[in-house]
């Protein structure tokens, strides 16, 4: 975290994330990043009807993976990265099979850790396995609604729900 000088009565209290304490790579994976075009206030006819919504900087979309479909199979955590689309780090993890796919980054995964997505995995952070299995009181995030479905909750940076 860095924390700023009390120039202002504003910033006496300010700090945010030193993103270069934590990234570790600058280029995304260029296989699983695509185009991403922004509404920037635009209809579907094209014409502007919500005004002062256009520029910012061109981004490219990284195919997050929701559904978490590869079971049984460890993966290895091989970066930390920036995600411009969302609020939260992503994290880079190659499978034993081969795959490659992005995934939201917990709190304490490093480069190198190992995660499992499995009914029977460890608790420990990264590694996935059904509610009912989690003891009561662990934090959780990414939680699916219903089963198989894809995560659709708590997927923000900073938030978690307690089992």
């Amino acid at each position: 975290m860095k924390h700023y000088k009390p120039t202002t009565p504003s910033r006496r209290h300010m700090s945010v994330v030193s993103y270069r304490n934590v990234l570790t790579r600058a280029k995304p994976e260029k296989s699983l990043t695509r185009g991403f075009k922004r509404g920037v206030g635009r209809n579907s006819a094209g014409r502007i009807t919500v005004r002062h919504k256009g520029g910012g900087v061109k981004r490219s979309y990284r195919e997050i993976d929701f559904h978490y479909d590869k079971i049984d199979i460890p993966a290895t955590v091989k970066s930390v990265e920036y995600d411009p689309n969302r609020s939260g780090f992503i994290s880079l993890l190659f499978y034993a099979d081969g795959a490659k796919r992005y995934v939201l980054l917990p709190a304490g995964l490093k480069v190198g850790d190992k995660v499992i997505t499995s009914e029977k995995a460890d608790i420990k952070p990264g590694n996935r396995l059904p509610l009912k299995k989690i003891p009561v009181g662990t934090f959780v995030y990414n939680v699916e609604i219903l089963p198989r479905s894809g995560a659709k909750m708590i997927r923000s940076a900073g938030n978690f729900g307690s089992r």
